[in-house]
């Protein structure tokens, strides 16, 4: 039978069927996915204004399960990701504090996973793009599993987890042609952040070179919100958790962090394996600002404002613990990929504050992990299974692992005489802290959450000179990336509040007049009915003006442990010289690496074979922390006539490293464009004809960057 025309009307073309379902909000009131208009998208409902969040606002739930379900199966953010075993181990019992265990007992060392990672890219993006770094470390703890989820900056974007979902929107490649990638230099991103005055804070952090480390190994670790500590009294402190590297906190340039990518996309990572493969094992101390519960409005910030941070000034870090990392994965999917962090994995004495932030992520990371990981037992996935046993009365679901023997799996129950058993607090219950609410329901912030400018200015007027700079080369690399120009000018305004000649110098980049102050935002958790340019909330400005725990620049600068070392050599190299160099350096814990014109081995000046490392094809001055050049005739000669092995002393130079060179070596180096005109001129970092201590002592100070105001040579 012949099929019936199909009427014109009724065909539709693909490109038309993909109009059907379009949707424009261009000018209209904002719904949830139910089509209930939202009076207030800017805070959670909270028990009063500093209370907890509660489980029924519907509104956060949506936004926040939408949002968690949006990518799979890589993470939605922090999917670029590298990680670690090893161990905790405690200097002293902080039984005055808290009741957990690991942070009681000295004589037991508590196995620990630890999950490094970049926020914004994917899975394939490079390490070194400029953002925040993740610092995760899960406690397998004999109380269970305590999960750290923490960042190497101690501030965050936002303050209340309802706009977290919006944030990552505006940082993610854009929608319309998904670019760029692990990028925060667009329109989107600066437009949100031009809007989010509480943003300003974490925006300096950003643009400064903490957001490009040398390595996972030579950055802090910060829990960023303010936790609790329970002692076995039931007394509570408020507590901020640190991680100190024993390496020093340092970074690289952005100039060298472009070329990085480039050349290893995967610098951090194999920076951390080669590492912990060469037994040189990562070390930090853990750290704990403790603030008793009476103080916790003596302050001129708000405890509970994740934006801000406690300076050390106030409240000096106690370093309680060492953290080692002694083993790499032995899968990388089963292990780095499938670890499942959440900030609600605690053990007795530790608990949570009101941060309207952590209050959000709570919830947020179960979420996360049911639809990356495939269900509700994803804590049975090995790298998740806690070293403490588990008996409750959870069952089946998908991906089910363990056998459960025996009829019961409900309570109370009489055929299994009850168990498993509800724990006394003495036997190791969890108990949580029995705070006071007593508010109303309200979606508002606490005036204390509104001076959105005092520590943005704190943290630059902490920064050192050449930190400055950096700084404000950041902000100019981003906000010229932006194609917009109002969104470059509000943001301008906005810099103007944290500090003029730092808005000025910026705006003079951009070609921009300094505004006389930022435009008056709306989206800054003023109340929805509030009258939002005449709404001034009661702000108490910090008076602190700066703070030397927030500058790298007085960082421990005492080892050359790990850092790598590229000598530049080929036949008819000084075998003398190269061999007493590698002999101190590497008795110094450093790495040394031959880069010759050619593959295999080379020759030194006695016939001797030395095996090569890299080529100049294979390899780049970027991925090294400093160069020697020794002498040879017939070597140099051969580098001389080499335009790679120049360009990698000039690179190295620009980059303000250390560079050594003897005899012929020295020849090389006046023969480029290094502005030197002889041995005897004194350049910082420069050691020529020096020895092979002195060159180790300046690979120590990681950087010279004296060496910046001399200006940029052609590399």
């Amino acid at each position: 039978m012949k099929k019936p025309a199909v009427s014109p009307s009724k065909v539709i073309s693909k490109n038309e069927d993909l109009q059907t379902n379009r949707e424009d909000g261009s000018g209209q009131l904002l719904t949830t996915n139910q089509g209930l208009k939202v009076n207030d998208d800017q805070n959670s409902l909270k028990a009063g204004e500093r209370g907890a969040t509660l489980l029924e606002d519907f509104i956060l739930r949506e936004k926040i399960t939408h949002f968690d379900h949006e990518r799979i199966p890589e993470r939605i953010v922090h999917a670029r990701g590298s990680g670690a075993h090893g161990v905790f181990e405690l200097y002293k019992s902080q039984a005055e504090y808290t009741k957990a265990g690991f942070l009681n007992d000295t004589t037991i060392q508590t196995p620990v996973f630890v999950r490094f990672s970049t926020v914004a890219g994917s899975r394939g993006s490079t390490d070194l793009a400029r953002d925040v770094r993740g610092f995760s470390v899960k406690f397998y703890t004999q109380e269970g599993i305590y999960d750290f989820v923490g960042n190497n900056m101690p501030v965050f974007f936002i303050q209340d987890a309802i706009k977290f979902p919006d944030l990552i929107h505006a940082v993610k490649p854009e929608p319309h042609h998904e670019m760029p990638q692990a990028a925060s230099a667009h329109d989107t991103f600066w437009d949100f952040i031009s809007l989010m005055p509480e943003s300003s804070h974490m925006i300096m952090w950003l643009m400064s070179d903490r957001a490009i480390p040398r390595s996972y190994r030579m950055m802090e670790g910060f829990g960023v919100h303010t936790f609790r500590l329970i002692n076995e009294e039931g007394k509570s402190h408020f507590v901020k958790f640190h991680w100190k590297p024993l390496l020093g906190v340092h970074s690289v340039v952005w100039n060298e962090a472009l070329k990085i990518s480039g050349n290893d996309p995967d610098f951090h990572r194999r920076d951390l394996w080669e590492a912990i493969e060469a037994g040189a094992f990562p070390e930090w101390e853990l750290g704990i600002q403790v603030i008793p519960e009476e103080d916790e409005h003596k302050f001129e910030f708000d405890l509970l404002d994740p934006t801000k941070l406690v300076p050390e000034e106030l409240v000096p870090v106690q370093r309680i613990g060492k953290m080692t990392l002694n083993r790499n994965p032995d899968n990388f999917f089963a292990e780095t990929e499938q670890v499942a962090f959440h900030p609600g994995h605690l053990v007795p004495g530790i608990d949570f504050t009101n941060d309207p932030l952590l209050q959000g992520r709570l919830f947020s990371y179960t979420d996360t992990q049911l639809s990356r990981l495939g269900g509700p037992n994803f804590h049975e996935i090995p790298i998740n299974r806690p070293v403490s046993p588990v008996h409750n009365n959870q069952r089946d679901g998908h991906m089910r692992q363990t056998i459960n023997t025996g009829r019961t799996s409900y309570q109370p129950n009489s055929i299994n005489d009850n168990s498993p058993l509800q724990a006394k607090v003495s036997e190791g219950g969890f108990s949580s802290y029995q705070e006071r609410i007593d508010a109303k329901k309200i979606r508002a912030r606490s005036d204390s959450f509104f001076d959105h400018f005092s520590q943005a200015t704190l943290f630059y007027n902490s920064q050192s000179e050449t930190e400055k700079n950096h700084l404000v080369d950041a902000l100019k690399f981003e906000l010229g990336k932006v194609e917009i120009e109002d969104i470059r000018k509000r943001m301008v305004g906005i810099l103007t509040q944290v500090d003029l000649t730092l808005a000025k110098r910026v705006a003079d980049g951009l070609g921009l007049e300094v505004p006389s102050g930022p435009e008056k935002p709306v989206n800054h958790g003023v109340p929805a009915d509030a009258d939002q340019q005449s709404y001034e909330p009661k702000i108490v400005k910090s008076t602190l003006k700066s703070s030397a725990a927030l500058s790298m620049k007085d960082t421990p600068k005492d080892t050359i442990k790990t850092r790598k070392i590229a000598i530049l050599a080929t036949d008819g190299v000084n075998g003398n010289q190269l061999d007493a160099y590698k002999k101190v350096l590497e008795a110094a814990g450093a790495v040394t690496k031959i880069v010759a014109t050619h593959d295999g081995h080379i020759k030194d000046d006695s016939g001797k074979l030395v095996k090569v490392d890299f080529t100049f094809l294979t390899t780049a001055s970027v991925l090294f922390d400093a160069v020697y050049v020794p002498g040879g005739e017939k070597s140099i000669e051969a580098l001389t006539a080499e335009a790679d092995a120049v360009h990698f002393v000039e690179e190295a130079f620009r980059h303000c490293k250390a560079i050594a060179a003897n005899e012929e070596g020295v020849d090389f180096i006046l023969l480029s464009n290094i502005p030197v005109k002889d041995e005897k001129e004194s350049v910082e970092g420069l050691l020529l004809n020096q020895t092979a201590k002195e060159f180790e002592k300046a690979i120590q100070q990681h950087r010279f960057w004296e060496r910046e105001k001399k200006g940029k040579i052609p590399a």
